[in-house]
């Protein structure tokens, strides 16, 4: 109905009668106590209540089409599922070959992938919406059970051309006096960044930010700033060079991912098996 704008729409669409798929909202409305729907000349909008319910239940559906796929791939022989989330910066690195080395090796296992940020990937962990997750081991993981994978490095990115470019390492310190551009506002890099300047007594001084290191290597390659990122992310844009690839010296610029599960009694057995391919892949 919300779609449609109209229950008389929205019982043709499902092949029902009008008057019975309105009994059926008034029943709601009298089980929850509250309006759902706003009843108008010229059709129906949902309410503040009929919102909430209407994204509650776009998120069952949701759950049910991927129940329907996971069934529907036993059926042809898989023997197993594993729904992964894994966070963007882990995304844009090594994971997507890892997973696929594991896919060729077991077919009989499903493997669902999907993007979410560190706190969406421990929550759903926590109550069974997912079976592992790889992220940035800063998250609040307490009461999961975490396995090592792989790490990175950050550093300075910058046009060749720039003052910075031709020095063999950099402290973070020495970066905060340089136009610089911000990345994923909010995240937890941005949270790190932010953080280390505050114990230095300063703000990032970001001229721009934007959402992705993509956009942020064509910015830093027109010489508009620096930015710093992972490395083993920047290499392939840094070709041909466009890019000045400088390391970062602190201590905290290694960033450690783990893959995390839920604690051993309710981890299944394809998410354990998944996890120790990755960790073999990580070397």
């Amino acid at each position: 109905m919300c779609e449609e704008g109209s229950i008389a729409r929205a019982a043709e669409r499902e092949a029902l009668v009008a008057s019975a798929l309105s009994k059926r909202i008034g029943a709601l409305e009298a089980e929850f106590g509250v309006p759902l729907l706003l009843r108008r000349r010229r059709g129906v909008e949902p309410t503040p209540a009929g919102e909430a319910l209407l994204s509650r239940a776009r998120e069952v559906l949701s759950a049910l089409q991927r129940v329907r796929g996971e069934l529907d791939a036993f059926g042809q022989g898989a023997q197993g599922s594993v729904r992964v989330l894994a966070s963007p910066s882990v995304l844009a690195e090594q994971l997507p070959e890892d997973i696929a080395g594991f896919v060729a090796r077991h077919a009989q296992v499903r493997v669902s992938l999907d993007e979410r940020t560190s706190p969406d990937i421990v929550r759903s962990l926590r109550e069974g919406a997912a079976d592992a997750g790889v992220l940035w081991d800063v998250a609040e993981l307490e009461g999961l059970h975490t396995l090592p994978y792989r790490s990175d490095h950050l550093c300075v990115a910058m046009a060749p051309t720039h003052a910075l470019a031709r020095r063999p390492r950099l402290s973070y310190a020495e970066t905060l006096d340089q136009v610089s551009v911000g990345v994923a506002p909010g995240g937890l890099m941005d949270q790190l960044m932010r953080r280390q300047a505050a114990l230095l007594g300063r703000v990032p001084a970001h001229r721009m930010q934007v959402s992705s290191i993509d956009a942020a290597c064509r910015i830093v390659a027109a010489g508009l700033g620096l930015a710093v990122l992972p490395r083993e992310v920047a290499v392939p844009h840094a070709g041909a060079g466009r890019l000045a690839l400088v390391p970062l010296s602190d201590a905290w610029a290694v960033r450690r991912f783990v893959i995390a599960l839920r604690p051993p009694p309710l981890a299944s057995a394809s998410a354990r098996l998944l996890a120790e391919h990755l960790q073999r892949a990580a070397g």
